[in-house]
């Protein structure tokens, strides 16, 4: 299959030598050489010489034909025919070798190149064998006629004045070895010249082993036979003797020189290369020794790695400390700005109280100073109002002892009240199947106020938060749920709902500081300043008693950091900072001390005088914690509402029904026990407590649900005892109803204003940027434990496994797609596994997706770019292939942006143990099947690692010419490789990335908790 590519020889024979040297006649004065081996044989008189004329015009015209064809039957390995053929034939620099066999042939060199006929004859006879010594029959070879010139290196001339080339000549007249320089088939008695990087010396013969030496072929035995030249030129595989030995160069196919020292010959070289270094290059030296290159640059590489390893925190602490201190001195200039604006109102208040005559044109402190004499009086005035403004405000900070957050919370007193968000539902009932989850829900969660929600465990209420919250996938939802009294989604107005999550939900290689204030830049409104974000974000900061930490990395499960309860206040200071009207927090007492727990409900407190409406999941609070919440619902075993008030009045409820709580009990704890059953008392009209929730309902005359039809029949003795006390001395449903429908007008306000316009996707992109920025630069030592694995493949694959000439290492490039492959897409898929819960929760809180994707991908092109440079340091190094360095670089560049798409999606579909072993399977089978030969091709084409490894291939192949043309088309050929398709290759691999980042990136879109 391979020797089909030998048709150019024709071309070659023709078209190669210099037309002076075609048919090159001695002048008649000069007798020909003596040829002992062949006098007795040689017919006499010799053949008349075609003139050169005719002879330029037929080989001009086989040249083109034949040109045409090549360049259209074996495009596929020759990306630029007359440039490939050039590096085989171009023998203008040197033409002794033509001249020599011209005077041998005694000028009639013509007429023993083979034509166009026995070219075909010899490819034949390559592509139906696969040993050299089978012999090709033709005409002049067979049966009936076997001429001196059918052994091999030998050729004759042709008789007579036969032409043509569709036709093999008759040639049996002055047989001869072949010249130098020429190689002649066996059975075909022509000669053919050989390419550039061979040697094809005349042969000499070894009567040890009867062979031609350096060739491998026997000749006839007798006095009127010699050893002549090389008999083929294929692959490698076939003839190994025709190329120019390693160690030597040969300029032209009849020289061979010892590689000088300095300089480097590979196999079938024409020159001498010279080496980087002379001392890494000795005498006849087959390639240049790049291991100390390698060593130098793997000590660099480690040395860089040491300093980013040991320095990356030093960096980040440093980086920390600016942005801090810029910060602060934002905050401070906002305070002096806000306490600038509160002295001129309120020294404007006391001029006006006093009835001082103000200048009309006094517009501020400084205009003042620069006016007329009225002016100046007026100036004096407000100073003194100044004075006393200052005064006063001194006395308030000095009695209060507030702290620089006390003062920025000062500063920032007299902002805008954010836009408050009444929340009611009515007979909200929830169910999966026939479980119902929740039964005829029905109240409200006020604005300024702290909503506390209790019950015994399973009673429903996270699944009452996810209600209200509208996050009901998978549920069935009835009854209705009222956004400032209009029937609206809650997810609607999500960017101004804040949700605690119960578990610590907060990225542990930031700190503190950096998780605070990334949420309020991705969630604040579009339209705030700077200095307003710091603002807030030091009122949080003081308020939740993080400021001794506020530097301090959160932590992880591997590296400790700050501690369990100081974790669960920065989980609340994340919602505390981007300002929500609705603050719903899941637990987030539980793990707390005393202490920490009523700092963290004062925080809540402080919200709801903003007007914030928070709603808070608690178990077991102390009765002084209890005390600190404004209202208090009471759930019942399947998602029945006990109680639902005011918590001063919730012991006054259960008294009216019998139930008193003892002495040193906690009320909450007792109601529990009491639901559970735990605790055994007495209700008034000998009812039980499963009664409690069907009393409330009674109690505020809500509709009771058929299902609790039975259970009333029990109580109807005292039925009405309920119903009039709940329409006597509390409100009716009518009446909450009527007065839901006219809430005050703080709350009564246009819908519109309740939404919020956060930082757009570029917005987000940047800041998203420079947090995965710090959280890489934190993971240091992950990043050199992965640089390092990559040098130390590089190291084994490029010593063990080593790109060989007969293959162009199709062995050793598998390895490297393999090894490449499973490395960087176990280092993918650190970039979403780990953090899949904080990613669900800004989602919900209506962060984009598209940017937290983009910037996670953008930070990992870094990897990109590097990790090739990494493992070709040592494998290129250590095994000095052919293909340039920029070849490889770009192949590995692109396989490594493929592999990191794939890393990302299996890192989203997977969990972090089956997405590793995937990562791990994937690779090898994909080499395995990108490289079977009997698959079909487009099951192959299907794979990434078949349109790598053909990268690797063709980018090698470049650089095989000359005598190498034939093993190079080979190759190509047996791979179904193209020459011109490398671009092509790089194009895909580049594409496969883009499809699987959007394939990943769609399913970050539906993942699903």
């Amino acid at each position: 299959m391979r020797a089909h590519l030998l048709l150019f020889l024709a071309a070659v024979a023709l078209t190669a030598l210099p037309r002076a040297a075609r048919c090159q006649q001695l002048p008649p004065t000069v007798p020909p050489p003596p040829l002992p081996q062949v006098l007795d044989r040689a017919p006499s008189p010799l053949p008349a010489v075609q003139p050169q004329e005719e002879l330029e015009a037929e080989l001009r015209r086989l040249t083109d034909d034949l040109t045409g064809q090549l360049q259209k039957k074996f495009g596929f390995c020759m990306a630029d025919v007359k440039k490939d053929l050039n590096q085989t034939f171009n023998f203008t620099s040197d033409l002794s070798f033509a001249s020599d066999c011209a005077v041998q042939t005694r000028g009639n060199m013509a007429a023993m190149l083979c034509n166009k006929a026995e070219v075909e004859v010899y490819i034949k006879s390559l592509a139906s064998t696969s040993t050299r010594g089978s012999s090709r029959i033709s005409k002049n070879c067979n049966r009936n006629s076997w001429a001196l010139g059918c052994q091999p290196g030998w050729a004759c001339m042709t008789l007579g004045d036969e032409s043509s080339d569709e036709t093999v000549p008759s040639r049996a007249v002055n047989c001869r070895p072949c010249c130098p320089g020429f190689f002649c088939p066996s059975g075909l008695t022509c000669m053919i010249p050989c390419p550039l990087g061979a040697y094809c010396p005349l042969g000499s013969l070894n009567d040890t082993t009867g062979l031609c030496d350096p060739y491998f072929y026997q000749i006839t035995p007798g006095k009127d036979t010699a050893c002549g030249t090389a008999d083929s030129w294929a692959d490698i595989v076939r003839t190994n003797d025709v190329f120019c030995p390693p160690g030597h160069y040969c300029p032209t196919t009849t020289q061979k020189h010892n590689c000088s020292s300095g300089y480097y010959c590979r196999k079938g070289s024409t020159d001498e290369k010279k080496c980087f270094w002379k001392n890494t290059c000795k005498d006849n030296a087959i390639k240049e020794d790049l291991t100390l290159y390698g060593v130098i640059l793997i000590a660099i590489l480690s040395f860089v790695f040491l300093v980013v390893y040991n320095c990356s925190g030093l960096f980040i602490t440093i980086q920390v400390k600016m942005s801090s201190r810029a910060r602060k001195m934002a905050a401070k200039r906002a305070n002096k700005s806000a306490a600038a604006r509160e002295r001129w109102k309120l020294a404007k208040e006391l001029v006006l109280l006093r009835e001082v005559e103000m200048p009309e044109s006094f517009s501020t402190p400084q205009q003042s100073t620069t006016s007329s004499n009225e002016g100046q009086n007026g100036a004096e005035r407000f100073g003194r109002a100044y004075n006393e403004v200052d005064t006063d405000r001194a006395t308030k900070i000095n009695n209060d002892k507030l702290t620089f957050a006390g003062v920025v919370s000062l500063a920032t007193e007299h902002r805008p009240r954010r836009p408050m968000l009444e929340v009611a539902f009515r007979g909200l009932t929830l169910s999966i199947g026939k479980k119902k989850l929740l039964k005829c829900v029905t109240g409200k969660l006020s604005p300024g106020r702290v909503t506390a929600i209790m019950g015994p465990s399973g009673a429903g209420k996270t699944t009452f938060l996810n209600a209200v919250l509208g996050k009901t996938s998978g549920y069935k939802k009835d009854g209705i749920v009222l956004i400032n009294g209009i029937p609206e989604s809650m997810q609607s107005y999500r960017k101004i709902i804040g949700f605690v999550p119960q578990d610590d939900i907060v990225h542990g290689n930031l700190t503190v500081e950096e998780n605070l204030w990334f949420s309020s830049c991705c969630r604040f409104s579009k339209g705030i300043s700077r200095s307003d974000k710091v603002q807030v974000l030091e009122r949080v900061i003081g308020s939740l008693g993080l400021q001794e930490i506020r530097n301090s990395l959160v932590g992880t499960v591997e590296k400790r950091g700050i501690s369990g309860g100081q974790r669960k206040r920065v989980n609340v200071g994340i919602e505390m900072v981007m300002e929500p009207s609705l603050l719903i927090l899941d637990e987030p007492t539980t793990g707390l001390d005393s202490a920490s727990s009523q700092l963290l409900l004062r925080a809540l407190r402080h919200e709801a005088l903003e007007g914030v409406n928070v709603c808070a999941v608690v178990h077991q609070p102390s009765y002084t914690l209890f005390n600190m919440f404004d209202d208090f619902v009471l759930l019942a075993r399947g998602g029945l509402i006990a109680y639902h008030g005011p918590v001063s009045e919730v012991e006054m409820y259960f008294a009216g029904l019998g139930i008193k709580v003892p002495d040193r009990e906690n009320p909450p704890d007792y109601f529990i026990d009491i639901l559970e059953g735990i605790v055994k008392t007495k209700i008034r009209g000998d009812l039980s407590p499963k009664h409690l929730p069907l009393l409330w309902m009674l109690h505020n005359g809500y509709e009771v649900p058929d299902d609790f039809q039975e259970d009333l029949e029990e109580i109807n003795t005292i039925r009405e005892l309920y119903t009039v006390r709940s329409i006597s001395s509390e409100r009716s449903f009518a009446e909450q109803t009527e007065n839901t429908d006219s809430v005050n007008r703080d709350v009564r306000q246009s819908n519109k204003s309740l939404e919020r316009k956060t930082p757009g996707v570029f917005a987000q992109y940047g800041y998203y940027l420079g947090r995965v920025a710090k959280q890489r630069l934190r993971e240091s030592a992950q990043q050199a434990a992965d640089y390092l694995i990559l040098c130390i493949a590089g190291i084994c694959i490029g010593t063990i496994a080593r790109v060989r000439d007969d293959s162009f290492g199709v062995a050793s490039y598998g390895y490297t797609i393999m090894a490449v492959s499973l490395l960087c897409q176990l280092a993918a898929l650190r970039s979403f596994s780990p953090e899949k819960l904080q990613y669900w929760r800004e989602r919900e809180s209506g962060m984009s997706s598209l940017a937290y994707f983009l910037a996670r991908d953008t930070i990992d092109q870094f990897n990109t770019a590097v990790k090739p440079i990494i493992f070709l340091s040592t494998f290129y190094f250590f095994n000095n292939p052919r293909s340039t360095l920029r070849d490889n670089y770009l192949v590995l560049l692109a396989l490594i942006y493929c592999v990191t798409g794939i890393g990302y999606t299996f890192s989203i579909w997977f969990e972090l143990g089956l997405a590793q072993l995937c990562s791990a399977i994937v690779p090898v089978v994909l080499v395995l099947v990108g490289t079977k030969p009997d698959l079909p091709r487009f099951i192959k084409e299907l794979c990434y690692t078949k349109w790598a490894l053909e990268a690797f291939i063709v980018a090698g192949a470049k650089e095989y010419s000359g005598v190498w043309l034939i093993t190079r088309c080979g190759a190509l050929l047996q791979g179904g490789y193209d020459i011109n398709d490398f671009n092509l290759c790089i194009t895909i691999i580049m594409l496969y990335g883009v499809l699987f980042r959007l394939l990943a990136f769609f399913s970050l879109l539906k993942l699903k908790k």
